[in-house]
């Protein structure tokens, strides 16, 4: 009864009037905004070139997207990540939602998305946790965005470099979350699963995408062309998992060596 629910109609269903929605909203917008950009006086030439300009930048965060949703298909199917993402949503939310809410309902600290979810009920759960957290956020933006920013406007028209400072030491210390557990996080000895733990592969995504990241930043600093920056991460990404995914085909004994407790 429940053996394809993660690719039900029903959920085809969902996944377009999603889509139906946001394009509607998208060209909504647009439409408003061509018209402004007209009573402002503002050229069909430069208006062509901002609407062409937008569509090209958009790309980089659309592979970004591409990515999550390929990250999180084995899971839970393509249809869902993809109604979650044609919304709002990133790789580093979405993949940690998924692994809380997956540890979370199977009471298994090393449960992660690299297993199927065949129980729609643990299925359920995981729609709920990663909708409801995305949402959180739209709640308390208009409340306390305001607060927030008189704040780092008092700190940085006091002493700019210790505002870069924080700025840095916050972007550091997530990225360094999410590297810490990628690389130490270690599976069960008692009951190994391919994929529970950090190991090989793990360590070998860290390298790439930071040697392709680096890469690009030179390339940028060199061509000084501002697609190269748009492109850089989630290129670097993209390549980093084709790295990871070909040494699993050719070299699987390597691949496969993880970190266990």
């Amino acid at each position: 009864m429940f053996a394809d629910f993660k690719n039900d109609k029903f959920m085809y269903l969902i996944v377009l009037a999603v889509i139906v929605f946001v394009c509607a909203q998208a060209l909504f917008f647009l439409r408003k905004a061509w018209i402004r950009g007209k009573e402002l006086g503002i050229s069909t030439d430069k208006l062509k070139n901002a609407v062409t300009s937008s569509a090209i930048f958009s790309f980089a965060p659309a592979v970004g997207i591409a990515i999550t949703v390929i990250s999180l298909s084995v899971a839970l199917g393509y249809v869902l990540p993809w109604i979650r993402l044609t919304v709002i949503g990133a790789i580093q939310y979405e993949t940690t939602a998924a692994i809380g809410a997956i540890q979370a309902a199977t009471n298994d600290p090393s449960a992660n998305i690299a297993v199927p979810i065949t129980d729609p009920q643990i299925f359920s759960e995981i729609t709920w946790v990663m909708t409801l957290g995305s949402i959180l956020p739209l709640i308390l933006i208009p409340i306390v965005l305001k607060k927030i920013q008189k704040g780092v406007s008092d700190v940085a028209s006091k002493n700019s470099k210790w505002m870069d400072i924080m700025t840095a030491a916050a972007f550091i210390g997530l990225i360094s979350a999410f590297i810490a557990k990628g690389l130490a996080g270690m599976g069960s000895k008692t009951e190994p699963k391919i994929g529970d733990g950090a190991g090989v592969l793990s360590l070998a995504a860290l390298v790439f995408s930071t040697g392709f990241m680096i890469f690009f930043t030179l390339l940028n600093k060199k061509l000084k062309k501002n697609w190269i920056e748009a492109l850089s991460m989630p290129v670097s990404m993209a390549l980093a998992m084709i790295a990871v995914v070909l040494i699993n085909t050719f070299a699987p004994s390597i691949a496969q060596i993880e970190w266990r407790y």
